[in-house]
């Protein structure tokens, strides 16, 4: 039997989403086909929690002792939103240590991290995005310059950060710099794009088998201003799976999210949301460690296409094990 490491938590304010999906992981694995371990990833310690007790995780070579058992484990199962699970520090030390794990490459990781830099990789595959403007910690900020190339109402966020902390919904110029000290506490680089007025809709693509497969679309209903922290986790929105959309357009929203996948050389799961504007997709961002709770968009979309929960999460394993 394979040791499987669920890995959960993280350095971000996501890590109580983490230790979430990875508890749904760990309660969905089959106990009889893998030896599953959850391990605890924070700053101040890493440790494989067995019947409520702490084994500190050698980080020389990922492994821990149980009992005065050496446990090494043969694949990592990576349920950590946020650094240092989504934005590939992980990826890189685990490929170190040559130890399989379920998500994408470290590049892939840290390039789709940065919400900037994943836009700009894309665009030339005529990949649509809002309008927008980037800003380091530091530099000078000329309000009226950025509004004449953003307008109002525009969204600031940080750029390296996820369940929505940190951005803001600026309806005037009022609202734009403490919008971007809110940002700012989340990250030292923020991106100000422009308000797109459309449906919102979030698209799963996963490895499965093999195949790039795209899952059934989400379309967000938020009852907030827009899909913030409280419509993600605390019920202000609806999710509508699949989403009320033509045929023609599920197709192309289809063939966006695919494009995108394939051209990054994605793997494992990954969470794209898109804006539609007069029929056409606008990417916003792309997660590659999506929530995995019970209530989470990329589950819904699973159990919808008629892939259960075992299944999706045996897959992730046997896929990270075949590479």
């Amino acid at each position: 039997m394979k040791n499987v490491a669920i890995i959960m938590g993280g350095y971000s304010s996501e890590y109580k989403i983490s230790l979430t999906s990875g508890s749904v992981v760990y309660e969905n694995l089959n106990k009889e086909k893998y030896n599953v371990y959850p391990v605890h990833i924070f700053k101040e310690k890493w440790v494989c929690v067995k019947n409520n007790i702490e084994f500190p995780i050698d980080k020389n070579d990922f492994s821990t002792s149980i009992n005065d058992k050496k446990i090494a484990f043969d694949v990592v199962f990576n349920a950590i939103h946020g650094t240092p699970g989504e934005d590939g520090l992980m990826q890189a030390y685990l490929e170190l240590l040559n130890i399989p794990q379920t998500s994408c490459d470290y590049y892939q990781a840290a390039l789709t991290f940065n919400k900037r830099d994943l836009l700009s990789v894309l665009k030339p595959y005529g990949i649509k995005t809002a309008t927008s403007h980037y800003l380091n910690l530091g530099d000078e900020i000329n309000v009226d310059e950025i509004l004449k190339t953003v307008g109002l109402p525009c969204f600031v966020k940080p750029n390296k950060s996820g369940s929505s902390f940190g951005i803001s919904k600026v309806k005037t110029r009022e609202e734009f710099m403490p919008a971007i000290e809110v940002a700012y506490k989340e990250d030292n680089e923020i991106i100000i794009e422009s308000f797109l007025d459309g449906t919102e809709v979030s698209v799963g693509v996963i490895n499965f088998n093999g195949e790039t497969r795209v899952l059934p679309i989400t379309e967000i209903v938020s009852e907030n201003d827009f899909f913030d922290y409280e419509a993600k986790y605390l019920g202000k929105s609806q999710e509508i799976t699949p989403a009320r959309i033509s045929e023609e357009l599920k197709l192309k929203i289809e063939q966006v999210a695919k494009k995108a996948y394939e051209v990054l050389k994605m793997k494992g799961f990954s969470r794209s949301e898109f804006i539609i504007v007069n029929d056409e997709p606008h990417m916003l961002e792309m997660n590659t460690v999506p929530g995995l709770t019970n209530g989470s968009i990329l589950p819904q979309q699973a159990i919808e296409a008629g892939i259960p929960l075992p299944i999706l999460f045996e897959n992730a394993i046997e896929q990270a094990l075949q590479r």
